[in-house]
């Protein structure tokens, strides 16, 4: 199985501007994301790794540290079209598979990259893939930032909500056993469907619950999801996450 890391750098930011270039131990930050995935090696060579950029300025950042990167389209509406406009700058083809980390993931482990990738190859029938991890807080149970994730016996994706899911019935104020699961952030993607995703018309349950995933499901597209024992690292949204990311790299 070969497969391809997308990272999607965008230079605008509400709370963080120009956060892709943000200094983090004396490298931007989507440089550090791109150098960290690309430490993965793969059937004895490295994995390919490809920064999708907005702007000039993140294409310069790239190539200064030989980091492989397109420009797409500064206007694209979604992560999801920027990527699959990556894919076509890239002549990736339809059986392909790629996985989209965030450009301001910096501490995210490479063997969770790795993990989605290869739920893809284990399960034909799914057209994306995905992670989560074991919520162990109340608070984050019920805590309408952190999504949850339900699935069913092939571990495959039944539901992704904000709201606390699967809720005990008989016991509502305390944690669900089996433990419920927190959907992580990342993404593997075939990438004839990835072309395809944003064609697809919005989802109801995805207008709702403001997770674009959601529209997969309604279309009737599988999901795998792959439960991981550790906690990612933190991104950075804020000026506060990357003072810690900062400290981190420090340290």
């Amino acid at each position: 199985m070969n497969f391809t890391v997308l990272i999607p750098a965008r230079l605008a930011s509400t709370r963080l501007p120009n956060k892709p270039l943000a200094d983090i131990a004396g490298l931007p930050m989507v440089v550090r994301v791109a150098q960290r995935v690309g430490s993965l090696t793969h059937d004895g060579g490295r994995v390919r790794v490809v920064v999708a950029a907005d702007s000039s300025e993140i294409m310069a950042a790239c190539r200064l540290h030989q980091i492989e990167a397109v420009l797409t389209r500064a206007d694209q509406p979604s992560g999801s079209d920027r990527l699959a406009e990556a894919c076509q700058l890239l002549n990736l083809g339809d059986e392909e598979i790629v996985v989209n980390v965030q450009g301001d993931e910096p501490l995210i482990a490479p063997a969770l990259v790795e993990a989605v990738a290869s739920l893809l190859s284990k399960h034909p029938a799914a057209s994306m893939s995905t992670a989560a991890h074991a919520i162990e807080s109340f608070a984050d149970f019920n805590n309408p930032n952190i999504v949850k994730v339900v699935l069913d016996a092939n571990g495959m994706a039944l539901y992704f909500s904000r709201a606390p899911i699967p809720l005990w019935r008989d016991h509502q104020d305390c944690l669900p056993q089996p433990s419920p699961l927190r959907h992580i952030g990342i993404y593997g993607y075939r990438v004839g469907f990835l072309r395809q995703f944003p064609t697809l018309s919005q989802a109801p349950m995805e207008v709702t619950e403001a997770l674009e995933q959601l529209r997969a499901l309604w279309h009737g597209y599988r999901i795998a999801v792959h439960i991981t024992k550790e906690v990612p690292g933190a991104g950075v949204d804020t000026p506060g996450d990357l003072e810690r990311v900062r400290r981190h790299f420090e340290a």
